[in-house]
């Protein structure tokens, strides 16, 4: 199920990430309705970190300029590209989709941040970075879609120095609400905090993100409204996926709280 699962996310990603650069459509509504009006431009990206949550993010990774630090499931890079610019920082972010890495490291390269990210084609679970190599990770809105979140966790602990501090923002799935879906319901978690411990983390702080269903509703229906506008431009398959993941959300409302947590893997 889990290998399946992850096929899934692979394969949809891959068509998501590619096609998303081509529509106009879906960067106004999705700045509209999740990023806001002060989020910076060209860094945009699809999860629903705002920049006050970027602002903690970076500050509760502790980062500094030549420390290093990871973005697991880092997407198109925005939000990692910009903490490394701010912070002065070396990224080494991480996607199961090719796709996503490409498009992370034409950003970079035109951001003029080429020389202070690289971007590795891996799952969470196995990134095949180096034992201790981060001083701090993040990860936005991606954990509750990793089949085997234990294995995922465990491997971010991995390639963390001791002490070092992984902060993400995800969402927790109702399990009830999940049960027989697709990736979703394959591995859901409702409270990451016991899953924290067992990978060998202290969490620091745990918290419920302002708003979350509100803006999570606002948003997806807003880009399900321009389905004919997204085809157009993404083409049939991409927006299918895109729209598929939505669709079912708004249907089925999955979630029972965004959260965002800090924790310090243990000496």
């Amino acid at each position: 199920m889990a290998e399946n699962d992850e096929q899934i996310v692979t394969a949809g990603y891959d068509l998501v990430f590619a096609a998303l650069p081509r529509s106009a459509t879906f960067a106004r509504a999705w700045r509209a309705h999740a990023l806001g009006d002060d989020f910076p431009d060209g860094f945009e990206h699809i999860s629903f970190v705002t920049l006050d949550e970027m602002r903690t993010i970076a500050r509760e990774m502790g980062i500094g300029a030549g420390d290093a630090f990871g973005d697991l499931a880092c997407g198109l890079g925005g939000i990692s590209l910009w903490i490394a610019r701010e912070t002065g920082a070396r990224l080494t972010g991480v996607d199961i989709s090719a796709s996503a890495v490409a498009g992370s490291r034409a950003r970079a390269e035109a951001q003029g941040l080429a020389g202070a990210a690289r971007f590795v084609h891996a799952p969470l679970a196995a990134t095949g970075l180096d034992s201790g190599a981060l001083d701090a990770g993040m990860s936005t809105d991606a954990l509750q879609y990793v089949p085997d979140k234990r294995a995922a966790l465990r491997e971010a602990a991995r390639v963390l120095r001791p002490g070092g501090r992984m902060v993400v923002t995800c969402f927790e799935a109702d399990a009830e609400r999940v049960a027989g879906l697709p990736v979703l319901g394959s591995d859901p978690a409702g409270d990451y905090r016991p899953l924290l411990d067992e990978a060998g983390f202290d969490v620091t702080s745990y918290e419920e993100t302002p708003a979350w269903r509100e803006r999570l509703t606002r948003t997806y229906q807003a880009v399900a409204d321009e389905r004919d506008a997204l085809a157009r431009e993404m083409g049939e398959a991409a927006c299918n996926a895109l729209l598929g993941e939505i669709v079912l959300t708004l249907q089925v409302r999955p979630y029972s709280g965004r959260v965002l947590f800090a924790a310090t893997k243990r000496e």
